[in-house]
């Protein structure tokens, strides 16, 4: 299952994870959002390799500021405390575990 993240364990989840994150930031009124869902829990129950979060755009303004998401949903995967890609809108899990490979 995904996590949610949030301002105050961001930097333990995501920066500071010894492995790749996927990051999932939504909000519960859109509609695309909703579609995803599914696949990145999914992705989250199947693959322990990699971390998923989640992120609340409505609860965490911030973190969508700071990453300048200006649609939902973005997939943002993170290596080493770093964004190594962005994906923007609905997503195959293919689409997403190539990224993420």
């Amino acid at each position: 299952m995904a996590i949610t993240i949030t301002k105050e364990n961001f930097q333990s989840e995501v920066i500071d994870a010894s492995v790749p994150v996927l990051v999932d930031f939504w909000a519960a009124w859109c509609g695309p959002c909703q579609m995803l869902s599914p696949v990145v829990e999914e992705i989250a129950s199947s693959h322990p390799e990699i971390k998923v979060g989640k992120i609340n755009v409505d609860e965490q303004p911030q973190l969508a500021q700071t990453f300048a998401v200006s649609a939902i949903p973005t997939l943002l995967i993170f290596k080493n405390g770093h964004v190594v890609q962005q994906l923007v809108g609905v997503q195959p899990k293919s689409t997403i575990l190539a990224a993420l490979s």
